[in-house]
């Protein structure tokens, strides 16, 4: 983080009444910052006096003033935020201030909360998923491609600029086929579909996503379910793409009606088809990728906002 000499930096804050949000309980905020950071923060009042490595201690003083203009806005500042300063300090060094500041701009509201970025990589996923009608998401579990594009599409929902969504998935995923899971038609086929269920549960409350499911203003159905249709005023979710074929690929994406967007998501490192199956995901963004209006987005282990541990098991595989 540049020049390397000890100072000390006193940050002063003019609301009292946020200095406890700012802290965390017990002062886990600050803790978090000291370890990550290698500095060290003591409270006088409303000041914070900083001490550390030059590098440290202004990528401190950044995330606190980040998190306190959050907090001078209204939005809450969890553990979540935190960490997202601490990553973009990371990842982004000098130009921490800029691009935290863009990510807590980059706002999606849903009805049961405002999610924003808490990556460089997903501040650039959401501006894709904003400028584009059709958008690849490619990288591992935990980056929030599926998150962030069903938080959009509730978004356009709410909106009025969609008319429904549709969020679907190949339901042949680890060896399993449907024909031989027990129950009925809907009963094979949820276990695959629940990450979806679980992402709207999330951002609407629950008798509103059931309203709109028994409406059919979403739907939720296996990648099978699509073909022959045309969906117009919609928007489009493809999750799990890595596990469609060739043909179910190009079946998917000619389904792009009038007004909608699409959005394919997926891990080519997670693919589960028979051997000797190409990918329609790898195939698709091989095609595709020079054409104006298709923004493909790559996510890596550093946009991994699951447990801390999860981005480093990536790393490990990957190696």
């Amino acid at each position: 983080m540049g020049n390397n000499s000890h100072i000390t930096l006193d940050v002063e804050f003019d609301d009292n009444r946020l200095l406890p949000l700012l802290f965390g309980e017990r002062d886990q905020y600050l803790l978090k910052i000291e370890n990550n950071l290698g500095v060290l923060i003591k409270a006088r009042g409303n000041q914070l006096i900083i001490t550390g490595e030059s590098g440290g201690v202004v990528a401190a003083q950044n995330v606190l003033n980040r998190l306190y203009e959050r907090l001078k806005k209204g939005f809450v500042v969890s553990t979540a935020e935190v960490d997202t300063a601490l990553r973009m300090s990371v990842a982004s060094g000098v130009n921490l201030e800029s691009q935290v500041q863009e990510s807590f701009e980059v706002i999606i509201p849903t009805r049961r909360r405002v999610i924003s970025p808490r990556t460089p990589g997903q501040t650039n996923y959401i501006h894709a998923l904003q400028r584009n009608d059709l958008v690849f998401a490619i990288g591992p579990a935990g980056t929030g491609k599926t998150y962030l594009a069903v938080a959009t599409a509730v978004s356009a929902l709410l909106a009025g600029q969609i008319q429904r969504i549709i969020l679907s998935r190949p339901a042949v995923e680890a060896g399993e086929r449907l024909g031989f899971l027990p129950g009925d038609l809907k009963e094979k086929v949820d276990p695959y579909l629940r990450p979806l269920y679980d992402a709207l549960y999330d951002m609407l409350p629950s008798e509103q996503v059931n309203k709109r499911l028994t409406s059919g203003e979403i739907e939720i159905a296996p990648l099978a379910f699509m073909r022959g249709r045309t969906l117009s005023k919609a928007y489009i979710i493809l999750d799990e793409a890595q596990n469609t074929t060739i043909s179910q690929m190009k079946m998917f994406l000619t389904r792009m009606g009038e007004d909608s967007r699409m959005v394919i998501t997926g891990d080519l490192s997670q693919i589960d088809l028979p051997p000797g199956n190409i990918s329609g995901l790898k195939d698709s963004i091989e095609k595709l990728n020079n054409i104006n209006g298709i923004a493909i987005n790559y996510f890596n282990e550093n946009d991994v906002v699951r447990h801390p541990l999860v981005s480093k098991i990536v790393r490990a595989y990957d190696k």
